[in-house]
């Protein structure tokens, strides 16, 4: 099979109850970072990285992530009109040409896993990407998902973006053990969901970044629910493992946890201070804010 990600997928059907009120109307993943959503910065990497097709997993109520990669007819002509050419190519380039959208349903909130086989129909039988929007992985070289398609490729084989986290925090990630890493990447022997730091196998987190094997889909259809009643993405993998090789990736880059109120304003001071137009008074007010 030739390893090379044409698509990817994003499960935005999330409640995101962390950020309620906003989220009430607003999906998480339209939470703004500088002047962009977060699902932009996603769908930026996926395309960086190769992706011409964007599945879009959603729910019934969520109609704003499906309105944003829409056209806006008559925005566009008021700023047509206006001769502001700049703003104009913003919203015309949310997805560059070549790249479509596609929206799917998640009937119900049945879990990680769950969203992803609910892509199957579009994604077909070859390798794909899933990309988590609210893990925004800030990086001046290539996207991490550009890094793992690229390894992907060379090695024949699903890449998972880990990272290491305190001990105590393991109960709040899927966790892998390994073999020895060569360079940046090594073999996953064991794959475990939210262990307690007592029985983590290891430190190494699973982020959420992944290229996969279309053979994770039969596996998802046979994965009954686990851990918070969920069908579980983690649990797919570790049938994945008896199967075939995947490996684990020390991805190049900072991660966000932006599903959570201090990783959106970390991202957010991040990205100010690298925006050439910001910068400057971005620090000077943060110098500012920190002497009083």
């Amino acid at each position: 099979m030739k390893f090379r990600i044409r698509k990817a997928v994003f499960p935005v059907a999330g409640l995101g109850t962390r950020f309620l009120p906003a989220t009430k109307t607003v999906p998480k993943e339209m939470l703004p970072v500088i002047d962009k959503p977060l699902i932009q910065y996603a769908v930026d990497e996926a395309v960086e990285a190769g992706c011409d097709t964007m599945v879009f997993v959603t729910n019934r109520y969520k109609h704003s992530v499906a309105d944003y990669f829409d056209k806006a007819y008559e925005l566009e002509q008021k700023l047509e009109k206006a001769g502001k050419g700049e703003l104009l190519s913003l919203i015309r380039d949310v997805l560059p040409k070549g790249v479509r959208a596609v929206f799917v349903t998640q009937a119900e909130a049945l879990g990680l896993g769950h969203a992803v086989l609910c892509a199957r129909p579009v994604v077909g039988d070859e390798p794909f990407a899933v990309l988590l929007a609210d893990d925004l992985i800030w990086n001046r070289g290539p996207g991490a998902l550009r890094q793992m398609a690229d390894l992907a490729e060379s090695e024949s084989h699903s890449v998972i973006a880990v990272q290491d986290v305190p001990r105590d925090q393991t109960g709040s990630y899927g966790i892998v053990a390994t073999g020895p890493f060569a360079d940046r990447h090594g073999r996953i022997s064991a794959i475990v969901e939210k262990p307690a730091p007592d029985v983590a196998p290891s430190t190494l987190a699973v982020v959420g970044r992944y290229v996969l094997s279309p053979r994770i889909f039969d596996l998802l259809e046979n994965t009954g629910a686990g851990s918070g009643g969920e069908i579980q993405l983690t649990d797919a993998i570790a049938a994945l493992l008896k199967e075939e090789d995947v490996l684990a990736y020390r991805f190049e880059g900072r991660r966000f946890d932006c599903g959570s109120h201090i990783g959106l304003v970390e991202a957010t001071i991040q990205y100010a201070l690298d925006h050439e137009d910001l910068a400057p008074a971005a620090r000077a007010y943060m110098l500012d804010a920190l002497s009083r």
